[in-house]
């Protein structure tokens, strides 16, 4: 039954592509961040779902959609030239086998980065890919959210729609990425044209926001409390009322306080002292391997190359002994485990060429966002603050992923990608107005120049 709904609900939406073609690429959207194929239990599981989908969108685009407007930005660039080294340093893995089965997933997420802002051609369908992404993670974190209320979950234990441990539905991995959206929740809620403003639309948007900061809570992940926390602070930019904001976040979390699992709360406390917990341990010792291995391959070991790491630490715990507490040290042998960052994992994947690249990526976006803003902030133009609206909910979601990122392989996050490719098409359709907005500012100041030049003019 859930797979002839699901055939069902994606048949109906190829259909009314073959009429507009653009509805293909919201439709991988969905299936790429929801995965429809891993819900079901019958012949939905036995499809090539993504890889048809993809190739639907693609072929849409080239063969029905009308390209005017389409424009290709040099941001589109950098994502081609990481895919273009990916795919080298992949061809001279050090574990070929494991390179390629991570490859089959990458390619599609770095191509259709570049891809979606070329489709992305009006304010409408920059709208439609934000929405979608927005419902798509939705109906994963809306499960996750109840599931917690109800007294479920726990580190490694909390199952959204599917118990499995890839893509959105890995406990960190979905931390990240709930706490990251809830900029663009707000940006929806407030700004859609698609669903009219309304008491129930804002309900959804505060409903689907308390699910989303209750996700980390039920995966037990230090880093989505570490992502909550980077939220709190680049909120402070926008709001009014900074100190009440304040006031009200504290008080707030002292309020919850109690209502935290004893697990929670403990995991929790491990955050101040690595070597106290083995898994952050692990972390910090795959950090100073990745370190030395990519000393001596500067160029990578292509994907997964943490596989060849071994290495001994220390960890350090404390045991009560007839009412005293001892110190006891134990030492551990690891080896094959993951870079635990999306920076290390680039780092000793693609070498220094590639983190270059990874970086100059993200750098930009977090650049060209500010300029959005800082362009756009004393316009009285309503649909100017929109877009410089939509501007700081896609940094400040990227920011938050940054963050995230640094505890958790996540480097190519298909959401987080095309998070970068709607950043792209914000970029792209804007170009006119910042030029419009650079042009009024500079008036005055050339007004100035000429009224001082007229001055020192001879009579």
């Amino acid at each position: 039954m859930v797979d002839l709904v699901l055939l069902a609900f994606i048949g109906a939406i190829a259909a009314m592509g073959l009429k507009r073609p653009f509805l293909w690429v919201l439709l991988y959207i969905y299936v790429d961040i929801v995965a429809p194929q891993k819900i079901g239990w019958g012949v939905i599981t036995s499809i090539s779902l993504s890889l048809l989908v993809f190739v639907a969108a693609f072929l849409g685009y080239l063969v029905l959609d009308d390209k005017k407007g389409s424009r290709f930005a040099w941001r589109q660039g950098l994502i081609a030239a990481l895919l273009a080294w990916c795919a080298i340093t992949t061809l001279g893995a050090d574990f070929p086998d494991s390179a390629w089965a991570k490859w089959d997933w990458v390619w599609k997420s770095l191509v259709f980065a570049a891809f979606l802002p070329l489709t992305l051609r009006t304010r409408l369908r920059l709208e439609a890919a934000a929405l979608v992404m927005v419902l798509s993670a939705a109906s994963i974190i809306i499960p996750a959210g109840i599931k917690t209320l109800l007294g479920g979950g726990g580190y490694g234990q909390l199952a959204s729609l599917v118990t499995d441990n890839s893509g959105l539905y890995e406990g960190s991995t979905l931390s990240t990425v709930a706490i990251a959206m809830i900029p663009l929740i707000v940006w929806v809620a407030r700004h859609s044209t698609i669903f009219p403003k309304s008491v129930w639309t804002r309900a959804f948007a505060a409903a689907l926001i308390f699910a989303a900061l209750l996700v980390p809570i039920g995966t037990q992940t230090r880093t989505g409390l570490l992502c909550i926390a980077v939220l709190a602070m680049v909120m402070l930019r926008q709001v009014r009322h900074r100190f009440l904001y304040a006031g009200g976040a504290a008080l707030a979390l002292a309020a919850a306080l109690p209502f935290l699992p004893a697990s929670y709360t403990e995991r929790m406390s491990t955050i101040a002292d690595h070597e106290a917990d083995q898994s952050a341990s692990t972390r910090v010792a795959v950090w100073m391997w990745t370190m030395d291995y990519v000393q001596r391959n500067p160029l990578g070991g292509g994907f997964d190359a943490f596989l060849g790491n071994s290495f001994t630490y220390d960890t350090r715990t404390t045991v009560d002994e007839g009412g005293s507490r001892a110190v006891e040290y134990s030492e551990v042998t690891e080896q094959g485990r993951a870079f635990h960052s999306a920076y290390f994992e680039v780092l000793g994947e693609q070498g220094f060429p590639g983190i270059l690249i990874w970086l100059a990526l993200q750098l930009t976006g977090l650049w060209q966002m500010e300029t959005l803003r800082r362009r756009f902030a004393g316009s009285g133009n309503p649909d100017d603050l929109r877009w410089r609206a939509l501007a700081t909910a896609l940094q400040h979601g990227q920011l938050v992923y940054l963050v995230g990122a640094m505890f958790i392989g996540v480097a190519y996050q298909p959401f987080m990608f095309m998070l970068l490719g709607l950043q792209i098409a914000l970029w792209s359709l804007m170009r006119g107005r910042l030029r419009a907005a650079g042009a009024a500012r500079a008036k005055p100041w050339l007004a100035s120049r000429r009224g001082r030049a007229g001055e020192g003019a001879p009579a």
